[in-house]
């Protein structure tokens, strides 16, 4: 169970060491069962290694990182996914398949239909594990890990990566698990140091002209990612900004496959540099050269907020994040302000009242705990609970905290409070 920053290289962490054991241990059984199992068209495979990913987007993006560490080497990764033409994928898998990336959902499909058997399957890995299990896909997964063919946990090498593991989820994740390392790199389920955040006090009115605004301070062609928390405001942020004279595009889960992989390569290529999307593009899309996240809505957990904003700050580049805030966020503010200290981020002092209103004084009126107080899976819960396993974690930093300006002041971008932050490259 690894826990790291985003942007830190857990998909090579996984997929090199994968490679290099199946180039050292070649197919075995596996290669000598689907040459039994019938002619070409209609053979089953059975790949040597398994990787579930919670998007389309992010299956393909593995995949693709897949294909270039095996590139001329007889390993073959394949991807499926729904939304997208089943036959071809079918076809590519009967090619063969020795890694095979997946969504949960699209994997018991084919499955079911006799495509894929996972008898000779050693390395199982569970990307964004945390989301997976959030969005639904426990039944699937547990259908996948718990049949018959597939070896047990302790002969398979099962591995489990993301940014965040909260409590509730790593109790869930262990019986996945048989005598696993808890691995946690950095200041896990915080933000990285090349990430400035801001949050500034918005008025759900004042939203649509304080997004024009920022965009025109940092710049029309500089690439900035969007995020919205439903579908519809998704089309309408886009047309609006559209008819304003922005390039831009949009992604959501309504969308078709092909217009959302068209969408991110308009955003990629530079051609439409605003992307407005829901959270189907936060988890561990790999997006070049993004030097600004706008929340236009906050979420309502902390964890979809680092994970939102983690799409900048990659390999040391800087970047950019700015949240609205309004009242209904009221919620998150103390996961809030933790994050931002821990991030050694300026915090407004709007922000430290509201957290301490919301949470200690309502505190004695059963409030709950902080979720970042447990550090989203800094430490291993399932050791302190009493399971048998080991654990190693590293975490470092330190925190600090300054003043910001008052609740609601100073909306512009040429100086003093929020707005002297901007300048002409957005990062101040």
């Amino acid at each position: 169970m690894a826990c790291a920053q985003t942007g830190s290289g857990k998909t090579v962490a996984f997929l090199l060491p994968i490679l290099s054991q199946i180039y050292t241990d070649g197919p075995g059984e596996a290669l000598k069962t689907v040459k039994e199992n019938g002619r070409y068209g209609h053979r089953k495979q059975y790949p040597i290694s398994l990787v579930l990913a919670p998007t389309r987007e992010l299956a393909v993006q593995i995949y693709e990182e897949a294909r270039k560490f095996s590139y001329q080497s007889r390993v073959r990764p394949c991807v499926v996914y729904g939304g997208a033409d089943i036959g071809q994928q079918i076809r590519d898998l009967e090619r063969g398949c020795h890694l095979l990336v997946a969504t949960p959902g699209c994997l018991v499909d084919m499955m079911e239909r006799g495509k894929i058997g996972l008898d000779f399957c050693k390395y199982l890995v569970l990307d964004e594990a945390d989301r997976m299990l959030d969005m639904g896909f426990e039944p699937q997964i547990r259908r996948t890990v718990e049949q018959d063919t597939m070896p047990p946990k302790g002969v398979r090498h099962t591995m489990m990566f993301s940014a965040t593991f909260p409590k509730e989820i790593q109790m869930l994740t262990q019986e996945f698990l048989d005598e696993y390392i808890f691995l946690a790199m950095g200041r896990v389920g915080s933000t990285s140091e090349n990430i400035t955040q801001k949050v500034v006090w918005v008025e759900e009115s004042d939203k649509w002209s304080f997004l024009l605004d920022l965009l025109n301070a940092t710049g029309k062609d500089s690439l900035t990612l969007v995020f919205v928390e439903t579908k519809k405001g998704t089309d309408s942020l886009e047309n609006f900004l559209y008819l304003e004279g922005y390039a831009c595009t949009s992604i959501h889960g309504d969308q078709s496959q092909r217009d959302r992989e068209e969408a991110l390569h308009q955003f990629r290529s530079g051609k439409s540099p605003i992307l407005v999307a829901t959270a189907v593009a936060a988890r561990g899309l790999d997006i070049s050269n993004v030097k600004h996240v706008i929340n236009f809505d906050l979420p309502s957990d902390i964890e979809e907020y680092v994970h939102r904003i983690g799409r900048i700050g990659h390999v040391g580049n800087l970047g950019l994040a700015t949240s609205f805030f309004k009242k209904r966020n009221i919620n998150i503010t103390k996961d809030l302000l933790d994050l931002l200290v821990e991030a050694k981020r300026e915090v407004p002092s709007w922000l430290e009242n509201m957290a301490y209103e919301h949470h200690y004084k309502g505190s004695s009126r059963g409030r709950s705990k902080s979720r970042f107080s447990g550090g989203f899976g800094a430490r291993d819960y399932g050791q302190s609970s009493g399971s048998s396993n080991s654990g190693f974690s590293s975490n470092h930093g330190s925190s600090s905290c300054s003043g910001g300006g008052a609740h609601g002041s100073n909306r512009g971008f040429g100086g003093g409070g929020y707005g002297g932050f901007y300048n002409s490259d957005g990062f101040g």
